[in-house]
C-alpha cells in the first residue's frame, strides 16, 4: 500500500479488506480518497499495490464531494416535505450545488426556508452515505417511481450522458445507488442513483445555505419538461460560508443591471427582447469614451479601420465554416430574392473579403484591420444575462494578416498591447489561458499546423511573466487561442481579450499575397477581440468600479452646486470654461436645496462637486466636495480646472 501526499510517498502494509477510512483514521479533514487515480468513498476496501491519496475537505475534490453530498440532503428534504416531487439531477457547481425537481407548483421563498430547516435536521442525524452496486434492471425496479432516473439509466455510457450533469449520476460503467442510512437504527432514510463519492456522514456537512429557485429544462433542452431547480452553497466552515454570503451581497450591490438602472445608463426594454440593450445618454457617453480611447490607441499601433454590413448571404458563412460548426449560435436565416441571408454572428469572414478584394504584397503585411462590428448571437433564454451575455452586441474586432515569419513578433506585441490597454481601463490582475484542440472531430486543419500555432502562442504568453493555465479542448474549431483572464475589484475572474491563430480561414477563402521572390503565399490570420464586446466590457467595468467610475470614464465629471440661486450664473460661467477645456460639466439649477443637490450628486457618483457661495464668487474661487465626503475650499478657478483636467488625463480614481 502506497500513500501519496503531495510529493511524499509512504509505503505501508495493511491487512486485506482495510478501508481508506482505517488508513486515515483520526484525520478528520480527510473525507475521501483517490485510489489508483479514482475518487473513492472512505469505505472503499483497499487491494494489494493500491496507490492512495487522501482527499481533504478544503481541496477542490473535497469541496465537490461536500457540495454533492449536500445536494443529496437537499433532495431528501424536498421529498420528505413534497412526497410527489420527482428527482432530476443534483451536481456540484462552482461555489455550490443544485438539484432539479419535477413538482406541481414552483417553489416559493417560504418553501426554501422549510426545506433548509429539514436539511439541518437530516444533517444533525448523522445519516451515513452507503454505496451499493446494482444492475440496470435492479436500478429500474428500485427507482420505478422516478421517471428521470429511469431515463438516465438508459443513457449510461452514451454521448448524451455528458449533458447537464447526467454523468454525475450514471457514468459509463457500473451503476451505483447511495442509501442514506440512520446511523443509530440502520434504517433506510432515502436513496438516489449516483456515482459518488460522498462524505461518510451528513454530520460532516459543516455549513450550507439554500440560495434561490429557478426554472430549468430537463437536461438543458427546451424540448424537455421544465423542472424547478434549487440552488445552494456549502462550505467547510461557518466562517467561510459567512464570507461567501458577504461576497455575494457585495456582488449584488455591483450588479451591472441594477447599477445601469440606478445611474440611468442603459435598459433592456421588453419591446426589444431579451439580450438587446439600449444605451441612454449617460451610458452613451461612457461607451463613446471607451471607444474613442480604444480607437486612438489602435491608430497609434498601425491598425486600419473598416466597416461591414449586418447581414450576408449564407454562402459566406459556409465558406468560413461557421454554418457547419457554429449554426446553433446563429439566428435562423431570412429568405428573400431566392437567397438565404443570415444576421452576422462574427466579423472575420467579411474582413477576409476585404483582404481578398485586390492583390496583396508582402510589403503590406502585417495588415491590421479593426472594426467596431455589431453581431447577433442566438443565445438561449436561460443563459442571457444583462450585458454580459447578450443577443446583440458590438465587438472591437481585429484581424491581423501576416507572414509565418512575422507571426511570433506580432503575437508578442499584440499580447503586450492588449494587456497594457486593459490596464489603462483599470484592470491589473491577470492570468492567461491557452485553449488547445483535443481528439474530438470538431476541429479542422492538420495537426502540424495546430502544433505550430499552439507553440507560438505558448511562447508569446511566456514572455508576459503571467501564470499560464491550459484549457484542453477549449480552442475554436479553426485554431488555438489565448484568453486574458482578469480579476475585478472583488476577486471575480472575467474572460477579457482573446487572441486566436488561424491557418484555416486563409485556406478556405484562398487568401494570398505576393512574396519577395514573386511566389504566391498564404498569410496567417490572427483573430483578436480586446473587449470581447463593448457591452460586456462596459458591464465588467461597471461592476469593477461599482458605478464609481474614474473621472475620465464618468459620464458627468463635475457638477456645479450653487449655495443659492444667485450663484448659478457664476457656476454656469465656470462650466463654460470647463466645457471649452473638454470636460463634462453640468450645473444643477433645480429647485432642490443645496444639501439635496449634494445627495443627488453622490447618488449619481459624480467625481467632483463644485460648490460656489458668496465668498467663492468674491474671490474668484470654488469649493470642491469629493465622492468620499471630504471637502476643499477656496480653490482658485484656474487651479480647480487644472485639478479636474489632471485627474481625467491621468485616468486616476478620485
Amino acid at each position: 500500500m502506497i500513500i501519496q501526499r503531495d510529493s511524499e510517498r509512504e509505503e505501508r502494509v495493511v491487512t486485506t479488506g482495510t478501508t481508506a477510512a482505517a488508513l486515515f483514521e483520526g484525520q478528520r479533514s480527510v473525507v475521501a480518497a483517490r485510489v489508483g487515480g479514482e475518487l473513492r468513498d472512505l469505505t472503499h476496501p483497499l487491494a494489494d499495490g493500491d496507490e492512495v491519496e487522501p482527499v481533504e475537505l478544503s481541496s477542490n475534490d473535497g469541496l465537490n464531494i461536500l457540495r454533492h453530498s449536500t445536494a443529496h440532503v437537499l433532495a431528501q428534504a424536498v421529498q420528505d416535505l413534497f412526497p410527489e416531487a420527482k428527482l432530476g439531477i443534483g451536481p456540484p457547481i462552482k461555489d455550490g450545488f443544485y438539484y432539479d425537481f419535477d413538482v406541481e407548483q414552483p417553489f416559493h421563498p417560504e418553501d426554501l426556508g422549510r426545506i433548509e430547516k429539514r436539511m439541518q435536521q437530516i444533517q444533525k442525524q448523522g445519516q451515513r452515505f452507503a454505496r451499493r452496486v446494482v444492475t440496470d434492471d435492479e436500478a429500474r425496479a428500485e427507482l420505478a417511481a422516478e421517471p428521470y432516473k429511469i431515463e438516465l439509466i438508459g443513457l449510461k455510457g452514451s454521448a448524451a450522458d455528458a449533458a447537464e450533469g447526467a454523468s454525475a449520476e450514471v457514468g459509463a460503467g457500473e451503476l451505483t445507488i447511495y442509501d442514506n442510512v440512520d446511523a443509530k437504527t440502520g434504517e433506510l432514510c432515502w436513496k438516489d442513483l449516483c456515482r459518488g463519492p460522498h462524505l461518510p456522514s451528513t454530520r460532516l456537512i459543516p455549513a450550507f445555505k439554500l440560495m434561490r429557485s429557478a426554472a430549468a429544462y430537463w437536461r438543458g433542452s427546451e424540448r424537455n419538461p421544465q423542472l424547478q431547480r434549487i440552488y445552494g452553497t456549502a462550505w467547510p466552515t461557518k466562517d467561510e460560508l459567512k464570507a461567501h454570503l458577504e461576497f455575494l451581497a457585495e456582488a449584488e450591490k455591483r450588479d451591472h443591471r441594477r447599477l445601469g438602472s440606478e445611474l440611468d445608463l442603459f435598459s433592456i426594454p421588453e419591446e426589444l427582447g431579451s439580450g438587446l440593450a439600449v444605451f441612454h445618454p449617460k451610458g452613451g457617453v461612457i461607451r463613446k469614451v471607451m471607444e474613442d480611447y480604444s480607437r486612438r490607441r489602435h491608430e497609434e499601433s498601425g491598425y486600419e479601420f473598416v466597416n461591414t454590413p449586418h447581414i450576408s448571404k449564407a454562402k459566406l458563412f459556409e465558406t468560413s465554416g461557421h454554418l457547419p460548426n457554429y449554426a446553433e449560435s446563429m439566428f435562423p436565416p431570412m429568405e428573400f430574392e431566392g437567397q438565404d441571408y443570415f444576421l452576422k454572428a462574427m466579423n472575420c469572414p467579411m474582413h477576409n473579403l476585404i483582404f481578398r478584394a485586390r492583390g496583396r504584397s508582402y510589403r503590406e503585411l502585417p495588415m491590421r484591420l479593426f472594426e467596431f462590428g455589431t453581431v447577433y448571437r442566438f443565445e438561449k433564454s436561460g443563459v442571457v444575462h444583462g450585458l454580459t451575455r447578450a443577443r446583440g452586441f458590438t465587438q472591437d474586432d481585429s484581424h491581423i494578416y501576416c507572414t509565418t515569419e512575422q507571426m511570433p513578433d506580432e503575437l508578442d506585441s499584440l499580447l503586450t498591447f492588449v494587456l497594457n490597454l486593459l490596464r489603462d481601463y483599470g484592470l491589473n490582475d491577470f492570468y492567461l489561458e491557452l485553449s488547445t484542440r483535443d481528439d474530438s472531430d470538431k476541429f479542422i486543419g492538420e495537426p502540424e499546423e495546430w502544433e505550430e500555432a499552439t507553440e507560438t502562442l505558448r511562447q508569446a504568453a511566456g514572455k508576459q511573466g503571467l501564470e499560464l493555465v491550459m484549457d484542453p479542448g477549449g480552442a475554436a474549431y479553426y485554431g488555438p487561442k489565448i484568453s486574458v483572464q482578469a480579476k475585478d475589484a472583488i476577486g471575480r475572474t472575467w474572460q477579457m481579450s482573446t487572441i486566436q491563430v488561424d491557418f484555416q480561414q486563409p485556406k478556405r477563402f484562398n487568401l494570398e499575397y505576393t512574396a519577395a521572390d514573386g511566389s504566391r503565399q498564404r498569410p496567417v490570420m490572427i483573430h483578436r477581440a480586446l473587449f470581447g464586446s463593448i457591452e460586456r466590457f462596459f458591464a465588467v467595468l461597471l461592476e469593477h468600479y461599482a458605478g464609481v467610475f474614474p473621472p475620465w470614464l464618468a459620464p458627468v465629471q463635475a457638477v456645479g452646486i450653487p449655495v443659492g440661486d444667485s450663484h448659478v450664473p457664476y457656476l454656469e460661467e465656470f462650466a463654460a470654461e470647463a466645457k471649452a477645456a473638454g470636460l463634462r460639466f453640468e450645473v444643477d439649477t433645480s429647485s432642490d436645496r443645496m444639501q439635496k443637490k449634494i445627495r443627488n450628486a453622490q447618488k449619481a457618483k459624480i467625481p467632483f462637486m463644485v460648490i460656489a457661495g458668496d465668498d467663492d464668487v468674491a474671490n474668484g474661487a470654488v469649493s470642491f466636495r469629493y465622492r468620499d465626503g471630504s471637502q476643499k475650499n477656496g480653490i482658485p478657478r484656474a487651479e480647480a480646472l487644472r485639478e479636474i483636467a489632471g485627474a481625467v488625463e491621468a485616468r486616476v480614481q478620485v
